[in-house]
Protein backbone atom coordinates (compact mmCIF):
# COMPACT_ATOMS: atom_id res chain seq x y z
CA UNK A 1 0.00 0.00 0.00
CA UNK A 2 1.29 3.41 -0.97
CA UNK A 3 0.08 6.79 0.07
CA UNK A 4 0.09 8.93 -3.05
CA UNK A 5 0.43 12.20 -1.16
CA UNK A 6 3.33 11.00 0.95
CA UNK A 7 4.98 9.44 -2.06
CA UNK A 8 4.88 12.66 -4.03
CA UNK A 9 6.63 14.44 -1.16
CA UNK A 10 9.29 11.89 -0.37
CA UNK A 11 10.43 10.31 -3.60
CA UNK A 12 13.11 12.00 -5.64
CA UNK A 13 11.51 13.32 -8.83
CA UNK A 14 14.80 13.28 -10.68
CA UNK A 15 14.70 9.48 -10.76
CA UNK A 16 11.27 9.41 -12.37
CA UNK A 17 10.27 9.65 -16.06
CA UNK A 18 9.26 13.07 -17.36
CA UNK A 19 5.61 11.99 -17.67
CA UNK A 20 5.60 11.15 -13.95
CA UNK A 21 7.39 14.35 -12.93
CA UNK A 22 5.03 16.56 -14.92
CA UNK A 23 1.83 15.14 -13.45
CA UNK A 24 -0.43 18.06 -12.48
CA UNK A 25 -0.29 19.16 -8.86
CA UNK A 26 -3.64 20.93 -8.95
CA UNK A 27 -6.66 21.38 -11.18
CA UNK A 28 -5.16 24.42 -12.89
CA UNK A 29 -2.29 22.26 -14.18
CA UNK A 30 -4.67 19.61 -15.49
CA UNK A 31 -5.13 20.15 -19.23
CA UNK A 32 -8.04 18.69 -21.15
CA UNK A 33 -11.16 16.97 -19.82
CA UNK A 34 -12.93 20.33 -19.46
CA UNK A 35 -16.25 18.55 -19.89
CA UNK A 36 -15.82 16.96 -16.45
CA UNK A 37 -13.34 19.19 -14.55
CA UNK A 38 -13.85 22.56 -16.23
CA UNK A 39 -14.92 25.59 -14.24
CA UNK A 40 -18.26 24.97 -12.54
CA UNK A 41 -18.42 21.27 -13.43
CA UNK A 42 -19.65 18.81 -10.81
CA UNK A 43 -16.40 16.90 -10.35
CA UNK A 44 -14.31 20.06 -10.04
CA UNK A 45 -16.68 21.45 -7.42
CA UNK A 46 -16.54 18.17 -5.50
CA UNK A 47 -12.73 18.11 -5.56
CA UNK A 48 -12.40 21.74 -4.50
CA UNK A 49 -14.90 21.23 -1.68
CA UNK A 50 -13.29 17.93 -0.63
CA UNK A 51 -16.68 16.22 -1.02
CA UNK A 52 -15.65 13.24 -3.10
CA UNK A 53 -17.87 10.20 -3.41
CA UNK A 54 -16.91 6.89 -5.00
CA UNK A 55 -15.75 7.45 -8.57
CA UNK A 56 -14.63 5.45 -11.58
CA UNK A 57 -12.47 7.11 -14.23
CA UNK A 58 -12.20 5.29 -17.52
CA UNK A 59 -10.56 6.14 -20.79
CA UNK A 60 -7.50 5.46 -22.96
CA UNK A 61 -3.97 5.56 -21.53
CA UNK A 62 -2.43 8.96 -20.94
CA UNK A 63 -5.67 10.88 -20.59
CA UNK A 64 -5.26 11.86 -16.94
CA UNK A 65 -6.94 9.19 -14.80
CA UNK A 66 -4.05 8.83 -12.36
CA UNK A 67 -3.35 12.56 -12.58
CA UNK A 68 -6.89 13.28 -11.40
CA UNK A 69 -6.36 10.88 -8.52
CA UNK A 70 -3.13 12.65 -7.59
CA UNK A 71 -4.87 16.03 -7.65
CA UNK A 72 -7.54 14.62 -5.32
CA UNK A 73 -4.79 13.21 -3.09
CA UNK A 74 -3.28 16.68 -2.69
CA UNK A 75 -6.67 18.34 -2.19
CA UNK A 76 -8.33 16.01 0.28
CA UNK A 77 -8.00 15.86 4.05
CA UNK A 78 -8.86 12.16 3.90
CA UNK A 79 -6.33 9.37 4.21
CA UNK A 80 -5.44 8.59 0.60
CA UNK A 81 -4.33 5.02 -0.16
CA UNK A 82 -3.38 3.52 -3.49
CA UNK A 83 -3.60 -0.08 -4.65
CA UNK A 84 -2.81 -1.58 -8.02
CA UNK A 85 -5.27 -4.28 -9.00
CA UNK A 86 -2.53 -6.29 -10.73
CA UNK A 87 -0.41 -6.73 -7.60
CA UNK A 88 -3.01 -6.50 -4.82
CA UNK A 89 -5.36 -9.13 -3.48
CA UNK A 90 -8.19 -9.57 -0.99
CA UNK A 91 -5.72 -9.50 1.92
CA UNK A 92 -4.55 -6.01 0.90
CA UNK A 93 -8.14 -4.83 0.61
CA UNK A 94 -8.96 -6.09 4.11
CA UNK A 95 -5.96 -4.25 5.54
CA UNK A 96 -7.09 -1.00 3.90
CA UNK A 97 -10.65 -1.48 5.16
CA UNK A 98 -9.38 -2.18 8.70
CA UNK A 99 -7.26 0.96 8.59
CA UNK A 100 -10.22 2.94 7.28
CA UNK A 101 -12.45 1.74 10.11
CA UNK A 102 -9.87 2.85 12.68
CA UNK A 103 -9.40 6.25 11.01
CA UNK A 104 -13.14 6.82 11.01
CA UNK A 105 -13.68 5.64 14.57
CA UNK A 106 -10.65 7.26 16.22
CA UNK A 107 -10.01 10.38 14.14
CA UNK A 108 -13.26 10.97 12.24
CA UNK A 109 -11.10 10.83 9.10
CA UNK A 110 -12.35 9.46 5.81
CA UNK A 111 -10.29 7.10 3.67
CA UNK A 112 -10.08 7.37 -0.10
CA UNK A 113 -8.85 4.22 -1.82
CA UNK A 114 -7.50 4.68 -5.34
CA UNK A 115 -7.46 1.41 -7.31
CA UNK A 116 -5.45 1.55 -10.51
CA UNK A 117 -6.55 -0.86 -13.25
CA UNK A 118 -9.67 -1.79 -11.30
CA UNK A 119 -10.90 -3.91 -14.21
CA UNK A 120 -8.25 -6.47 -13.22
CA UNK A 121 -9.96 -7.11 -9.87
CA UNK A 122 -11.84 -10.40 -10.10
CA UNK A 123 -15.36 -10.88 -8.80
CA UNK A 124 -14.30 -12.02 -5.33
CA UNK A 125 -12.01 -9.02 -4.91
CA UNK A 126 -14.76 -6.63 -6.01
CA UNK A 127 -17.21 -8.38 -3.68
CA UNK A 128 -14.78 -7.93 -0.78
CA UNK A 129 -14.65 -4.21 -1.50
CA UNK A 130 -18.40 -3.69 -1.85
CA UNK A 131 -19.54 -3.68 1.84
CA UNK A 132 -16.98 -1.04 2.83
CA UNK A 133 -18.04 1.17 -0.07
CA UNK A 134 -21.70 0.63 0.70
CA UNK A 135 -21.24 1.51 4.40
CA UNK A 136 -19.17 4.57 3.58
CA UNK A 137 -16.10 3.24 5.36
CA UNK A 138 -14.02 3.95 2.29
CA UNK A 139 -14.51 6.16 -0.75
CA UNK A 140 -13.33 4.26 -3.80
CA UNK A 141 -11.75 5.83 -6.88
CA UNK A 142 -11.14 3.34 -9.65
CA UNK A 143 -9.18 3.89 -12.84
CA UNK A 144 -9.52 1.67 -15.90
CA UNK A 145 -8.84 1.66 -19.61
CA UNK A 146 -11.75 -0.74 -20.09
CA UNK A 147 -15.46 0.03 -20.18
CA UNK A 148 -16.49 -0.34 -16.53
CA UNK A 149 -19.99 -1.40 -17.53
CA UNK A 150 -18.46 -4.65 -18.77
CA UNK A 151 -15.61 -5.07 -16.28
CA UNK A 152 -16.93 -3.84 -12.91
CA UNK A 153 -19.68 -5.52 -10.88
CA UNK A 154 -23.08 -3.86 -11.08
CA UNK A 155 -23.33 -3.25 -7.29
CA UNK A 156 -20.04 -1.28 -7.35
CA UNK A 157 -21.15 0.62 -10.45
CA UNK A 158 -24.42 1.60 -8.83
CA UNK A 159 -22.55 3.13 -5.88
CA UNK A 160 -20.09 5.09 -8.01
CA UNK A 161 -20.19 8.05 -10.36
CA UNK A 162 -18.57 7.16 -13.65
CA UNK A 163 -16.56 9.69 -15.62
CA UNK A 164 -15.23 9.00 -19.09
CA UNK A 165 -11.93 10.67 -20.00
CA UNK A 166 -11.42 11.30 -23.69
CA UNK A 167 -8.14 11.39 -25.62
CA UNK A 168 -6.56 14.79 -25.15
CA UNK A 169 -6.84 17.35 -27.90
CA UNK A 170 -3.63 18.15 -29.72
CA UNK A 171 -3.74 21.68 -28.34
CA UNK A 172 -3.77 20.29 -24.79
CA UNK A 173 -0.80 18.03 -25.48
CA UNK A 174 1.04 20.96 -27.03
CA UNK A 175 0.54 22.98 -23.83
CA UNK A 176 1.76 20.05 -21.74
CA UNK A 177 4.91 19.72 -23.87
CA UNK A 178 5.64 23.44 -23.68
CA UNK A 179 5.24 23.39 -19.90
CA UNK A 180 7.70 20.50 -19.69
CA UNK A 181 10.22 22.42 -21.80
CA UNK A 182 9.94 25.50 -19.57
CA UNK A 183 9.84 23.85 -16.13
CA UNK A 184 13.36 23.80 -14.66
CA UNK A 185 12.37 21.93 -11.50
CA UNK A 186 10.37 19.02 -12.87
CA UNK A 187 10.79 19.32 -16.62
CA UNK A 188 13.47 19.95 -19.23
CA UNK A 189 13.91 23.68 -18.65
CA UNK A 190 17.55 23.29 -17.60
CA UNK A 191 18.54 21.87 -21.01
CA UNK A 192 19.75 24.11 -23.84
CA UNK A 193 17.21 22.95 -26.40
CA UNK A 194 16.13 23.99 -29.84
CA UNK A 195 12.80 22.55 -30.92
CA UNK A 196 10.26 24.33 -33.10
CA UNK A 197 6.49 24.60 -33.01
CA UNK A 198 6.16 22.22 -35.96
CA UNK A 199 8.18 19.56 -34.18
CA UNK A 200 6.07 19.89 -31.04
CA UNK A 201 2.90 19.66 -33.12
CA UNK A 202 4.33 16.56 -34.75
CA UNK A 203 4.72 14.91 -31.34
CA UNK A 204 1.16 15.96 -30.44
CA UNK A 205 -0.22 14.45 -33.65
CA UNK A 206 1.63 11.16 -33.29
CA UNK A 207 0.79 10.84 -29.58
CA UNK A 208 -2.87 10.40 -30.57
CA UNK A 209 -4.34 11.96 -27.45
CA UNK A 210 -1.91 10.29 -25.02
CA UNK A 211 0.02 12.83 -22.94
CA UNK A 212 2.26 10.14 -21.43
CA UNK A 213 3.39 9.01 -24.88
CA UNK A 214 4.08 12.59 -25.91
CA UNK A 215 6.18 13.38 -22.82
CA UNK A 216 8.09 10.10 -22.97
CA UNK A 217 8.94 10.74 -26.63
CA UNK A 218 10.10 14.27 -25.90
CA UNK A 219 12.29 13.12 -23.02
CA UNK A 220 13.81 10.28 -25.04
CA UNK A 221 14.54 12.63 -27.92
CA UNK A 222 16.31 15.09 -25.61
CA UNK A 223 18.29 12.54 -23.61
CA UNK A 224 19.55 10.63 -26.66
CA UNK A 225 20.48 13.58 -28.87
CA UNK A 226 24.06 14.84 -28.43
CA UNK A 227 24.52 18.61 -28.31
CA UNK A 228 26.04 20.45 -31.25
CA UNK A 229 29.37 22.33 -31.21
CA UNK A 230 27.59 25.27 -29.57
CA UNK A 231 26.25 23.04 -26.79
CA UNK A 232 22.66 23.25 -28.03
CA UNK A 233 20.50 20.12 -28.43
CA UNK A 234 18.51 20.35 -31.65
CA UNK A 235 15.41 18.18 -32.07
CA UNK A 236 13.99 17.57 -35.55
CA UNK A 237 11.15 15.44 -36.93
CA UNK A 238 13.43 12.49 -37.70
CA UNK A 239 14.59 12.31 -34.08
CA UNK A 240 11.00 12.56 -32.87
CA UNK A 241 9.85 9.83 -35.25
CA UNK A 242 12.68 7.59 -34.05
CA UNK A 243 11.77 8.27 -30.43
CA UNK A 244 8.16 7.35 -31.14
CA UNK A 245 9.20 4.48 -33.41
CA UNK A 246 7.25 6.11 -36.21
CA UNK A 247 8.24 6.57 -39.83
CA UNK A 248 8.48 10.20 -40.90
CA UNK A 249 5.89 10.80 -43.58
CA UNK A 250 5.99 13.85 -45.78
CA UNK A 251 2.68 15.14 -44.56
CA UNK A 252 2.18 18.65 -43.21
CA UNK A 253 -1.39 19.18 -42.04
CA UNK A 254 -1.15 22.89 -42.74
CA UNK A 255 0.71 22.67 -46.06
CA UNK A 256 0.36 21.61 -49.68
CA UNK A 257 1.16 17.96 -49.02
CA UNK A 258 -1.88 17.68 -46.75
CA UNK A 259 -4.24 18.98 -49.41
CA UNK A 260 -2.52 17.01 -52.16
CA UNK A 261 -2.93 13.78 -50.20
CA UNK A 262 -6.59 14.44 -49.45
CA UNK A 263 -7.14 15.28 -53.11
CA UNK A 264 -5.49 12.03 -54.20
CA UNK A 265 -7.62 10.13 -51.68
CA UNK A 266 -10.88 11.59 -52.97
CA UNK A 267 -9.92 11.20 -56.63
CA UNK A 268 -8.98 7.56 -56.05
CA UNK A 269 -12.44 6.86 -54.63
CA UNK A 270 -14.06 8.83 -57.46
CA UNK A 271 -11.95 6.89 -59.94
CA UNK A 272 -13.13 3.54 -58.49
CA UNK A 273 -9.64 2.40 -57.40
CA UNK A 274 -10.04 0.83 -53.95
CA UNK A 275 -6.34 -0.03 -53.62
CA UNK A 276 -5.21 3.53 -54.22
CA UNK A 277 -7.94 4.85 -51.93
CA UNK A 278 -6.78 2.52 -49.12
CA UNK A 279 -3.17 3.59 -49.71
CA UNK A 280 -3.99 7.28 -49.25
CA UNK A 281 -6.23 6.47 -46.27
CA UNK A 282 -3.39 4.54 -44.62
CA UNK A 283 -0.93 7.34 -45.33
CA UNK A 284 -3.19 9.92 -43.70
CA UNK A 285 -3.88 7.75 -40.66
CA UNK A 286 -0.22 6.87 -40.15
CA UNK A 287 0.77 10.54 -40.42
CA UNK A 288 -1.60 11.45 -37.61
CA UNK A 289 -4.46 12.97 -39.58
CA UNK A 290 -7.62 13.48 -37.54
CA UNK A 291 -9.87 10.48 -38.40
CA UNK A 292 -12.90 12.75 -37.98
CA UNK A 293 -11.62 14.91 -40.83
CA UNK A 294 -11.21 11.81 -42.99
CA UNK A 295 -14.72 10.63 -42.09
CA UNK A 296 -16.18 14.01 -43.10
CA UNK A 297 -14.47 13.81 -46.50
CA UNK A 298 -15.82 10.28 -47.03
CA UNK A 299 -19.37 11.46 -46.27
CA UNK A 300 -19.09 14.35 -48.71
CA UNK A 301 -17.68 12.07 -51.39
CA UNK A 302 -20.46 9.52 -50.90
CA UNK A 303 -23.08 12.19 -51.60
CA UNK A 304 -21.14 14.06 -54.29
CA UNK A 305 -19.71 11.26 -56.44
CA UNK A 306 -21.96 8.28 -55.73
CA UNK A 307 -25.22 9.98 -54.79
CA UNK A 308 -28.45 8.34 -55.78
CA UNK A 309 -26.65 5.79 -57.96
CA UNK A 310 -26.20 3.92 -54.66
CA UNK A 311 -27.82 5.71 -51.69
CA UNK A 312 -26.43 3.06 -49.31
CA UNK A 313 -22.97 4.62 -49.76
CA UNK A 314 -23.99 7.67 -47.74
CA UNK A 315 -25.40 5.46 -44.99
CA UNK A 316 -22.16 3.48 -44.77
CA UNK A 317 -20.08 6.67 -44.76
CA UNK A 318 -22.22 8.11 -41.96
CA UNK A 319 -21.93 4.88 -39.99
CA UNK A 320 -18.14 5.00 -40.34
CA UNK A 321 -18.12 8.56 -39.00
CA UNK A 322 -20.21 7.44 -36.04
CA UNK A 323 -17.81 4.57 -35.43
CA UNK A 324 -14.89 7.02 -35.29
CA UNK A 325 -16.62 8.83 -32.42
CA UNK A 326 -17.85 5.67 -30.71
CA UNK A 327 -14.82 3.35 -30.77
CA UNK A 328 -11.96 5.72 -31.64
CA UNK A 329 -8.61 4.80 -33.14
CA UNK A 330 -7.03 2.43 -33.92
CA UNK A 331 -10.19 0.29 -34.26
CA UNK A 332 -11.97 3.00 -36.27
CA UNK A 333 -9.57 2.35 -39.16
CA UNK A 334 -11.68 -0.72 -40.01
CA UNK A 335 -15.09 0.98 -40.56
CA UNK A 336 -13.28 3.82 -42.33
CA UNK A 337 -11.66 1.31 -44.68
CA UNK A 338 -15.00 -0.44 -45.21
CA UNK A 339 -16.62 2.84 -46.24
CA UNK A 340 -13.72 3.68 -48.56
CA UNK A 341 -13.87 0.28 -50.29
CA UNK A 342 -17.65 0.43 -50.65
CA UNK A 343 -17.63 3.93 -52.10
CA UNK A 344 -14.68 3.25 -54.41
CA UNK A 345 -16.45 0.23 -55.91
CA UNK A 346 -19.96 1.76 -56.02
CA UNK A 347 -21.54 3.06 -59.25
CA UNK A 348 -20.79 6.76 -59.64
CA UNK A 349 -23.05 9.71 -60.35
CA UNK A 350 -22.61 13.42 -59.67
CA UNK A 351 -26.23 14.27 -60.43
CA UNK A 352 -26.92 15.25 -56.80
CA UNK A 353 -24.26 17.96 -56.57
CA UNK A 354 -25.00 19.15 -60.10
CA UNK A 355 -28.70 19.37 -59.27
CA UNK A 356 -28.41 21.30 -56.00
CA UNK A 357 -25.68 23.62 -57.33
CA UNK A 358 -27.74 24.39 -60.43
CA UNK A 359 -30.77 25.13 -58.27
CA UNK A 360 -28.75 27.38 -55.95
CA UNK A 361 -27.23 29.22 -58.88
CA UNK A 362 -30.67 29.84 -60.31
CA UNK A 363 -32.32 31.14 -57.11
CA UNK A 364 -29.34 33.41 -56.41
CA UNK A 365 -29.53 35.12 -59.78
CA UNK A 366 -33.19 35.03 -60.88
CA UNK A 367 -36.65 35.97 -59.61
CA UNK A 368 -38.11 32.99 -57.77
CA UNK A 369 -41.83 33.75 -58.08
CA UNK A 370 -44.54 32.79 -55.59
CA UNK A 371 -45.77 29.47 -54.26
CA UNK A 372 -48.74 28.35 -56.43
CA UNK A 373 -52.07 28.63 -54.61
CA UNK A 374 -52.85 24.92 -54.79
CA UNK A 375 -49.52 24.12 -52.99
CA UNK A 376 -49.93 26.59 -50.14
CA UNK A 377 -50.54 25.60 -46.53
CA UNK A 378 -54.19 25.04 -45.58
CA UNK A 379 -53.69 24.28 -41.88
CA UNK A 380 -54.69 27.60 -40.40
CA UNK A 381 -57.86 29.61 -40.07
CA UNK A 382 -58.69 31.65 -43.15
CA UNK A 383 -56.45 29.70 -45.54
CA UNK A 384 -59.41 28.26 -47.41
CA UNK A 385 -60.97 31.70 -47.89
CA UNK A 386 -57.66 32.81 -49.43
CA UNK A 387 -57.85 29.99 -51.94
CA UNK A 388 -54.98 28.01 -50.48
CA UNK A 389 -54.94 24.36 -51.54
CA UNK A 390 -57.74 24.77 -54.08
CA UNK A 391 -57.18 22.36 -56.95
CA UNK A 392 -54.43 20.35 -55.27
CA UNK A 393 -54.37 16.72 -56.43
CA UNK A 394 -53.44 14.16 -53.80
CA UNK A 395 -50.98 11.77 -55.53
CA UNK A 396 -51.98 8.73 -53.44
CA UNK A 397 -55.47 8.89 -54.99
CA UNK A 398 -54.04 8.16 -58.45
CA UNK A 399 -52.62 5.02 -60.06
CA UNK A 400 -48.96 4.56 -59.17
CA UNK A 401 -49.31 7.34 -56.56
CA UNK A 402 -48.46 9.90 -59.20
CA UNK A 403 -50.39 12.69 -60.90
CA UNK A 404 -49.21 15.49 -63.14
CA UNK A 405 -49.63 18.92 -61.64
CA UNK A 406 -47.67 22.14 -61.33
CA UNK A 407 -45.12 22.25 -58.49
CA UNK A 408 -42.99 25.20 -59.60
CA UNK A 409 -44.01 28.88 -59.56
CA UNK A 410 -45.80 30.34 -62.56
CA UNK A 411 -43.41 31.08 -65.37
CA UNK A 412 -40.79 28.67 -64.07
CA UNK A 413 -42.41 25.36 -64.93
CA UNK A 414 -39.74 24.43 -67.48
CA UNK A 415 -36.88 24.50 -64.95
CA UNK A 416 -34.91 21.27 -64.70
CA UNK A 417 -32.06 20.64 -62.28
CA UNK A 418 -31.87 16.88 -61.68
CA UNK A 419 -30.56 14.77 -64.55
CA UNK A 420 -30.35 11.12 -63.45
CA UNK A 421 -27.48 9.12 -64.88
CA UNK A 422 -27.67 5.58 -66.20
CA UNK A 423 -25.54 4.30 -63.29
CA UNK A 424 -26.79 1.94 -60.58
CA UNK A 425 -30.15 2.78 -59.05
CA UNK A 426 -30.32 6.02 -61.05
CA UNK A 427 -31.13 4.04 -64.16
CA UNK A 428 -34.28 2.86 -62.38
CA UNK A 429 -35.01 6.44 -61.30
CA UNK A 430 -34.46 7.70 -64.86
CA UNK A 431 -36.93 5.18 -66.28
CA UNK A 432 -39.45 6.02 -63.56
CA UNK A 433 -39.27 9.76 -64.29
CA UNK A 434 -39.64 9.11 -68.03
CA UNK A 435 -42.66 6.91 -67.40
CA UNK A 436 -44.26 9.68 -65.31
CA UNK A 437 -43.74 12.11 -68.15
CA UNK A 438 -45.70 9.80 -70.41
CA UNK A 439 -48.69 9.50 -68.08
CA UNK A 440 -51.87 11.37 -68.91
CA UNK A 441 -53.56 11.03 -65.50
CA UNK A 442 -57.06 11.71 -66.72
CA UNK A 443 -58.41 9.57 -63.90
CA UNK A 444 -60.45 11.48 -61.33
CA UNK A 445 -58.56 12.03 -58.07
CA UNK A 446 -59.23 13.96 -54.89
CA UNK A 447 -58.54 17.61 -54.34
CA UNK A 448 -57.19 18.33 -50.85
Amino acid sequence: MINLFEQSQEERLADKPLAYRMRPRNLDELYGQDEIVGEGKLLRRAIEADRIQSLIFYGPPGTGKTSLAQVIARQTRADFVRLNAVTSGVKDLREVIKRARNNLALHKQKTILFIDEIHRFNKSQQDALLPAVEEGIIIMIGATTENPYFEVNSPLLSRSRIFRLNPLEKEDILRILKNALQDKERGLGSYDLEIGEKELLYIAYLADGDARTALNALELAVLTTPPGPDGKIRINKEIIAESLQKKVLNYDKQGDNHYDTVSAFIKSMRGSDPDAALFWLARMLEAGEDPRFIARRIIVHAAEDVGVADPVALQIASAAAQAVEFVGMPEARIPLAEAVIYIATAPKSNSVIKGIDAALEYVRNNPTGSVPLHLRDVHYRGAEELGHGKGYKYPHDYPGNYVKQQYLPDGLTDLKFYEPSRQGKEEVIRRRINSWKGLDNDEQGTEK
